[in-house]
């Protein structure tokens, strides 16, 4: 690991809005915030939004500046990106803001039934071929039932059609109710202030010329979960790992 990484590490052991939890310390200790987020952490009764994946935090940050009346929690495991956004809310003296370094997978370990009111995904992934680690997936939306309030709500920004095709797919398969579907965000004529924020992954794609896709939707409690039986093409500008992608693209401008 290098130097810059452990001195994020280190810088951010002293936030007090950063909670850094691998799996073998939950186990041992527990969350002592879990179920009590409202009470202990932010001190109010506004509703929790997840930003899953967060990266640089610059979602998480953005949305809780733009809506002070609700509280933002970013997570990801990878804590040397998540520093940027976990500094700058804090230099920013932001109250509604809070970081957790942990797997995704794991976080019905910190948050009790009904505790979130929404959970946001941001480019992430796709996983073209290996559809239990797709963020979307029907794996996944057991996990997020676990900590979602009854008329939960999932969002989805991603540049990838295949990512996109399969939540589509995935939400008419279970029915969930569809509160707002684009293939091509930014010429749809959407006006909300949460579209202004773009992440750094978001922009890269966007000076690239690809579409933004996006979804919304409720993620109703069901008895089963039906994955999708359709087959999708993959993306064609892209590999299935997102370092070896960008490095591709850098590599190969004809293909951007």
């Amino acid at each position: 690991m290098g130097k810059n990484k452990l001195a994020k590490f280190d810088d951010m052991a002293g936030y007090t809005h950063v909670f850094q939890y691998p799996f073998a310390r939950l186990e041992k200790e527990g969350f002592d915030l879990k179920g009590h987020w409202n009470e202990r952490f932010f001190k109010n009764d506004n509703p929790i939004v997840l930003e899953l994946g967060c990266g640089k935090g610059e979602y998480t940050v953005g949305m809780a500046h733009l809506f002070p009346g609700k509280n933002f929690i970013g997570i990801d495991i990878k804590g040397a990106r998540m520093w940027s956004g976990a500094k700058k809310s804090l230099e920013a003296g932001m109250q509604n803001v809070a970081f957790i370094r942990t797997h995704i997978e794991l976080i019905d370990h910190f948050f009790i039934p009904g505790e979130v009111a929404e959970i946001w995904i941001t480019f992430p992934d796709p996983q073209m071929k290996k559809t239990n680690k797709r963020l979307t997936s029907t794996r996944f939306m057991k996990l997020y039932r676990k900590i979602l309030s009854d008329e939960g709500i999932i969002h989805l920004k991603t540049d990838s059609l295949f990512m996109h095709t399969y939540t589509v797919e995935m939400v008419k398969a279970n029915k969930y109710p569809l509160l707002l579907n684009t293939s091509d965000l930014y010429h749809s004529g959407l006006t909300d202030d949460i579209f202004s924020i773009k992440t750094y992954y978001e922009q890269q794609w966007i000076d690239r010329g690809l579409d933004i896709k996006y979804i919304r939707f409720v993620c109703e409690k069901k008895e089963t979960l039906i994955e999708p039986d359709v087959e999708i093409e993959y993306d064609a500008y892209r590999s299935f790992n997102r370092s070896k992608r960008s490095a591709r693209n850098s590599k190969n401008p004809a293909t951007n």
